[in-house]
């Protein structure tokens, strides 16, 4: 049977109590506290082994109890952290019992806690829009824009088509400027360069890179560009995406336009800019098996940023085998 807290070890309450009072813990934080330590005293009290003489090996176990339990490996991480501390604070004050003075004695040599890690964290995969998904979606902005000929609906095409033919984060495509420009007043984040058909932007870290853009978005941009050069801007309107009233657009107008865009294709999920941008490295993943130029035009630093792609060209793969393969679900239900 669970320990209620006010069953607690004397000094697992001593420990919370000068948690409150010195360091000024928040009841909610000084409940997980408890409750973290009540699950080490019951572990203890399954194990016949007492608080004070615990071992490395019994709090290894026992954090794999937790795990089994299904845990999971922040509450884990946190359980340990409680553990750990009230051990540290034992070793440190080194508390001492006398019968007559109801004190306890620690008699702890070293922290049982130490060098126990958590399970590691299982990465949650990026969300990406199938193939089909994706070209629909581009589908659906340059008919718009082909049907409406408005300055919006060209422009949306355009960033729609970008962001997913080169990958590009929120940010980078917002910092693109119509053609580089250095000078006093302003020096162009990101560029195109109209005849090579490619984008330099600054990314993470302040890293450049330049990444190809397809034919179809080419021809978006070039469709978009021509109506923002016969607009009526000012001509420090640099940037190349622009709003109505000629100021460099806004990433929550990207977000709505993406938003309603997906929502008129019929796509069944909430579609975001980064999501444009998984979508394109998990389908060139998935046509090139090239991990290192995923991640060069991606402007990963780390290729263990660009690996978690390969999860999802299996999730793909997966789902291909079990629709396609008459025996895949052989055995099932």
């Amino acid at each position: 049977m669970k320990l209620k807290l006010t069953e607690l070890h004397p000094l697992m309450q001593e420990y919370l109590h000068e948690l409150h009072v010195l360091r000024q813990l928040s009841p909610h934080t000084l409940k997980a506290y408890g409750m973290d330590l009540s699950d080490l005293q019951n572990f203890a009290l399954e194990d016949n082994v007492e608080l004070l003489k615990v071992s490395n090996g019994h709090v290894r176990r026992w954090a794999g109890r937790l795990h089994s339990k299904g845990k999971s490996s922040r509450s884990i991480a946190r359980a340990l952290s409680a553990w750990r501390g009230w051990y540290d604070w034992l070793t440190e004050k080194d508390a001492r019992r006398d019968a007559r003075a109801g004190k306890v004695t620690s008699n702890l040599i070293a922290n049982p806690v130490d060098d126990v890690k958590a399970p590691k964290r299982l990465r949650s995969l990026p969300k990406a829009l199938s193939v089909e998904q994706a070209l629909a979606l581009v589908n659906q902005a340059v008919k718009e824009a082909e049907e409406k000929k408005d300055l919006e609906s060209i422009r949306d095409a355009a960033i729609i088509d970008l962001l997913y033919s080169s990958g590009l984060r929120l940010s980078e495509l917002l910092g693109i400027d119509v053609m580089q420009s250095k000078n006093r007043q302003h020096e162009s984040a990101g560029w195109l360069d109209w005849n090579a058909a490619e984008v330099t932007v600054l990314g993470k870290g302040g890293k450049r890179r330049s990444v190809p853009v397809g034919v179809p978005a080419m021809k978006s941009l070039a469709t978009w560009r021509e109506l923002r050069d016969a607009g009526n801007y000012s001509e420090e309107s640099i940037a190349l995406f622009l709003s109505a009233t000629g100021k460099r657009l806004s990433p929550r107008t990207v977000q709505a336009r993406l938003r309603t865009l997906a929502m008129r294709a019929g796509l069944p999920t909430h579609v975001h800019p980064h999501m444009m941008r998984h979508s394109f490295a998990s389908h060139v993943l998935q046509s090139s098996q090239d991990l290192r130029a995923v991640q060069e035009m991606l402007g990963h630093a780390s290729i263990a940023s660009t690996q978690i792609y390969t999860s999802l060209d299996f999730q793909h793969l997966a789902q291909a085998y079990d629709k396609a393969h008459p025996r895949a679900k052989a055995g099932k239900g």
